[in-house]
């Protein structure tokens, strides 16, 4: 009888170990029924609960990650970017699982191995509105200096969805973070030839105001040249005054028509 018993208890406790789930820290876990029925209330992280009569579903409500890539926004100058990639991370409140997850479209939850994530395809969907609503707001090369301004925009944009859905202190979105932001390949080509035609243009005024501070140095050149000449031939004029002043100059006088005369006297 003793051993009949122990066998009976071991098989009791492999039963209970094997029919049996743990919900772990970060998640929620809601029961259904042997009749498929949703049961009120929520089974807490650490709680262990038997699935040998219905079963435990377990629902991540911490820092999940919804992972929105490959869009194509349209910029504020009707350009339409190469790609566009953010993630948003958002927390459900535990206490509202089991209604959010019996009242809203299944269609708005994901599933992954055992676990189902509450709104993630919700979250999904007015996130990649919020890009599209955020993109036309800046300027196709200009979107990743204002990247912190479009986080923050797309934040709002998906805040204000929540709260039409009366969902706003249900699921809150802590971080919007953009991983990638790609204008179009002939926006970059077309601003790469902008700048080339710049750097061009610079280097000809460049050049341009190069050669007139030349033209203005050869001008003051000449200018202290032609000074130069006229005090020379005053002060030469001045010393000859002087050597003739103190006899040391004999004065020849040359008329002014020298040449003339000598023409005329050769005839």
């Amino acid at each position: 009888m003793k051993s009949y018993m122990k066998v009976l208890a071991v098989a009791m406790l492999v039963m209970v170990s094997t029919g049996c789930t743990r919900v772990q820290t970060g998640e929620v876990g809601v029961r259904i029924g042997w009749d498929k029925q949703i049961q009120s209330g929520e089974l807490m992280p650490g709680s262990f609960n038997q699935t040998l009569i219905g079963d435990v579903l377990l629902f991540p409500v911490k820092n999940v990650n919804v992972v929105v890539e490959n869009l194509t926004p349209v910029a504020k100058d009707n350009s339409t970017m190469k790609d566009f990639d953010l993630v948003v991370v958002y927390n459900i409140t535990p206490s509202q699982v089991s209604e959010i997850y019996s009242t809203m479209n299944r269609g708005f939850h994901a599933v992954e191995h055992h676990d189902i994530y509450l709104m993630y395809n919700y979250i999904l969907q007015v996130a990649r509105n919020a890009v599209y609503k955020a993109a036309r707001e800046y300027e196709a090369l200009t979107m990743n200096d204002y990247r912190q301004a479009m986080e923050e925009s797309v934040k709002a944009h998906i805040q204000h969805s929540l709260k039409e859905e009366k969902l706003e202190g249900t699921i809150t979105v802590s971080q919007v973070l953009i991983k990638n932001i790609l204008p179009a390949d002939s926006v970059v080509a077309s601003a790469n030839e902008l700048v080339k035609a710049k750097n061009e243009l610079q280097k000809k005024e460049v050049e341009v105001k190069t050669a007139e501070a030349e033209a203005r140095r050869m001008n003051a050149l000449a200018n202290q040249s032609s000074q130069s000449i006229q005090f020379m031939q005053a002060q030469a004029a001045l010393n000859i005054s002087e050597g003739i002043k103190h006899g040391k100059v004999q004065t020849i006088v040359v008329p002014a028509n020298f040449n003339a005369l000598m023409m005329h006297n050769g005839k």
